[in-house]
């Protein structure tokens, strides 16, 4: 289940979705901190991030996700931070995609992110400790979702995480 960051919401929303138990709880953080102002304007990162925390909280079991696109002019060295902080949160599963700008109105593609890129990305978040990641140019928050959910289920009993 995709979810808002609940901003405006009153204190209760959280935990009415949490109750619901549905299999994998995803909030997306979209990209790092410092490019916030730019690209997420009205949103805030530690927020979602205290969101995706407090859902462990409520129900240490259920499977949490998010995800960062990247090529909107973020660094490695703040990717690997985002990575660090969603461990903190205790999430689960991390997507990282390709930005691809979807109208002349929003953020610029800053640049194109290499496959080895990708591939670097990926071993750092499963050295981390995430349960799964999809790092690809093609990724999206739900890639594979179904299948990615039956394989972190997988990995939380074989004691991975």
């Amino acid at each position: 289940m995709l979810i808002p960051d609940f901003l405006r919401c009153g204190p209760d929303a959280l935990e009415t979705v949490v109750a619901a138990r549905p299999d994998v709880l995803n909030h997306n953080l979209e990209t790092v901190p410092g490019l916030y102002p730019e690209v997420r304007p009205g949103a805030r990162y530690f927020h979602s991030l205290r969101l995706l925390q407090r859902v462990k909280e409520l129900d240490p079991t259920m499977f949490t996700k998010s995800g960062i696109m990247v090529g909107l002019g973020e660094d490695r060295q703040a990717v690997q931070q985002v990575m660090d902080d969603m461990r903190a949160a205790d999430v689960d599963f991390l997507t990282i995609g390709q930005y691809l700008q979807p109208t002349p109105k929003h953020h610029r593609v800053d640049r194109f992110v290499t496959p080895e890129e990708f591939k670097a990305y990926e071993t750092a978040a499963y050295g981390k400790g995430f349960l799964m990641v999809s790092a690809t140019p093609l990724t999206r928050s739900s890639y594979h979702a179904g299948d990615d959910f039956a394989r972190m289920r997988d990995a939380r009993q074989a004691g991975r995480g």
